[in-house]
């Protein structure tokens, strides 16, 4: 079953304009399941490979970590030659994705109405900050602003604490989750109806979806979410407690578990506490019941905590960082971390496909810039004379065939 799952889309040609994180990953995930993802970039590169730190051999870790699974071609979009080429790719491609600002593909003459034009079938996914239409859809975006404009930063920390952004594109991530299963659904919709059709994909509506539950609650009650740090807001108590040693983080909101933890720390009268008699009453008393039970956590090492609760079937955890979370067994028995020799980087380690792992599963590395140009166009039926007279022109980036990857 695995098996199919990642060579499901061997058969789909995928043409990938798309940079920085949200569409690329989108990209990525179609080649991880087979796809064949050509990635489109000025010769002198997309944006996100100028993004860094962190830098592997001078080559930016961020932009070669969504970038796997594909093959790379460097055009000059402002050239008639570039988007020559470009529009050829596109005439026989199942699936298009591109995140520039909206009605900069309809200026250069590769937007869905001029793709569709040749190739009706086409599932042509737009990536953009606030969506094709509306008020903003003109604004320019990045992850960090996304968050603050969705009300997602006004969520996150302690009730004093400064506005705080997740530290990693969330916006970006769940917006390329979210392209992917609509790429996905248009392609057997298509499988159904012979046709294919424009995705609109916002990182603003993405972001809102990813904030189903609180965003779902204000619009019940009109109350504004307040900051809860590590709790959750509907559940108490389920957040971290300091330990002697460190973090622990602890979820014991089902009745049952709510008594085992009163019985292992020696509590039994937070049982019988009308504060604490129920889920809503422990949620609206949260603070004082967390300086209650952190008086017995911060006793004693996370390690001796840990065991117990697991003994007890207390939901818990170490509160961990990278280099304890990837010492783990499970972490290595996993199999989400993959290794890539890469051109001009090296060796790369970054978290694979992660439904489970699989020998067959795709695993190229991320191209360099204009990596597979050559291959490309000539699959295009150009010869090596054309080839060489694009490239002279500046119409297109080839790398040397002895520094491709083997």
């Amino acid at each position: 079953m695995l098996k199919m799952l990642t060579n499901s889309l061997k058969d789909i040609k995928v043409v990938d304009f798309s940079h920085v994180v949200a569409g690329p990953v989108c990209g990525m995930l179609l080649g991880d399941m087979g796809a064949d993802v050509i990635k489109v970039e000025p010769l002198d590169g997309e944006l996100g490979r100028a993004i860094g730190p962190p830098w592997q051999q001078r080559q930016s870790v961020t932009s070669l970590s969504v970038n796997r699974n594909k093959r790379g071609i460097a055009l000059d979009l402002k050239s008639d030659r570039g988007r020559t080429i470009a529009l050829e790719l596109m005439r026989d491609a199942d699936v298009v994705i591109e995140s520039f600002r909206p009605g900069v593909m309809a200026r250069l003459g590769l937007d869905y109405a001029s793709v569709k034009a040749t190739n009706p079938g086409v599932i042509y996914c737009s990536v953009s900050a606030y969506g094709q239409t509306g008020t903003w859809h003109d604004r320019p975006g990045v992850d960090g602003i996304i968050q603050a404009v969705t009300g997602l930063m006004s969520m996150l920390g302690h009730p004093d604490s400064n506005p705080s952004k997740v530290p990693i594109p969330i916006a970006d991530m769940v917006t390329a989750y979210l392209s992917t299963i609509s790429i996905l659904a248009s392609l057997n919709g298509r499988r159904q109806q012979g046709q294919g059709e424009h995705l609109d994909v916002s990182l603003y509506n993405c972001t809102l979806m990813l904030q189903h539950l609180s965003l779902s609650s204000f619009l019940a009650t009109g109350q504004v979410p307040e900051k809860t740090g590590s709790a959750a807001p509907y559940a108490a108590p389920n957040e971290a407690f300091k330990t002697a040693d460190g973090w622990i983080m602890v979820a014991a909101y089902h009745p049952v578990r709510w008594t085992a933890l009163c019985d292992l720390l020696d509590l039994p009268e937070l049982m019988q506490d009308e504060r604490f008699i129920d889920n809503p009453g422990r949620v609206q008393h949260r603070d004082q019941l967390h300086r209650l039970l952190e008086q017995r956590f911060i006793g004693e090492a996370s390690a001796h905590w840990l065991p117990q609760l697991e003994a007890r079937d207390i939901l818990c955890a170490p509160v961990a960082g990278y280099d304890e979370l990837t010492a783990t067994e499970h972490y290595r028995q996993s199999g989400v971390e993959v290794e890539l020799p890469q051109a001009d980087a090296g060796v790369l380690r970054m978290p694979g496909f992660a439904i489970n792992s699989h020998p067959d599963a795709p695993l190229n590395a991320p191209p360099a810039v204009g990596e597979h140009t050559l291959e490309i166009l000539q699959t295009l039926g150009y010869s090596e004379r054309q080839i060489a007279e694009f490239e002279a022109a500046g119409a297109i980036g080839v790398r040397p065939r002895q520094e491709s990857c083997a």
